[in-house]
């Protein structure tokens, strides 16, 4: 019996010690990835925003300067990011998702510069049909590219729309839900821009 008790004791001590050191190397893999992992993220982030700001003339890190706002969903906020050419407003990228899409939230970097045109416009992440709505990604189609230099103005707000529409956009054949939400989101961010702009670029902002 006692001989039992101790195989059953020394086997309970084995278990807790190899616990123990399976979740000391997890937590050693963990932190040892972690800021590679934040790293990475980084990179990528700088990644996106620069391929937006080609065209732009700044001398600040964008990733590093990122702000708070009320998304245009009501009671959400996203993340804008602000270039700036010495104390110069130059541009600012507006992460945004529209709710719109075929297959559901389409998320979208838009970047604008001061004067209020568009640098250009990415898709960041979608579930759209292959084949149909996934043109939407510049991997797919230059689609999305029909929005650098446009503004508010340009074309007028009554033309920001699919042709099926009215608009000046095309949509793509049996799939017109997927880039009429992405022209809506694009118009309403330009006209958020254009009402809250010097809090955009304000240096210590508030909510814009």
């Amino acid at each position: 019996m006692k001989s039992t008790l101790s195989s059953m004791l020394r086997g309970a001590a084995l278990l807790g010690l190899f616990a123990v050191l399976g979740g000391g190397l997890l937590s050693g893999a963990y932190l040892g990835t972690r800021d590679r992992i934040a790293d990475n993220q980084r990179k990528a982030l700088q990644e996106q925003l620069g391929e937006l700001l080609t065209t732009v003339e700044y001398d600040n890190d964008p990733s590093l300067d990122p702000i708070a706002v009320p998304d245009l969903q009501p009671g959400k906020t996203t993340t804008a990011y602000r270039a700036f050419l010495g104390d110069e407003a130059a541009a600012v990228l507006i992460d945004t998702i529209t709710p719109a899409g075929y297959g559901g939230d389409i998320r979208l970097l838009i970047g604008i510069r001061a004067n209020g045109t568009i640098t250009g416009v990415r898709v960041l992440t979608h579930r759209e049909t292959p084949g149909l709505g996934d043109k939407i990604d510049l991997r797919r189609s230059d689609w999305i590219s029909s929005f650098n230099g446009r503004a508010l103005g340009h074309p007028p707000v009554a033309d920001w729309a699919v042709r099926k529409d009215g608009g000046v956009f095309d949509q793509f054949a049996g799939a017109t839900i997927t880039p009429r939400a992405v022209v809506h989101q694009v118009r309403d961010s330009l006209d958020y821009f254009h009402n809250h702009q010097a809090k955009l670029f304000a240096k210590s902002p508030d909510n814009a």
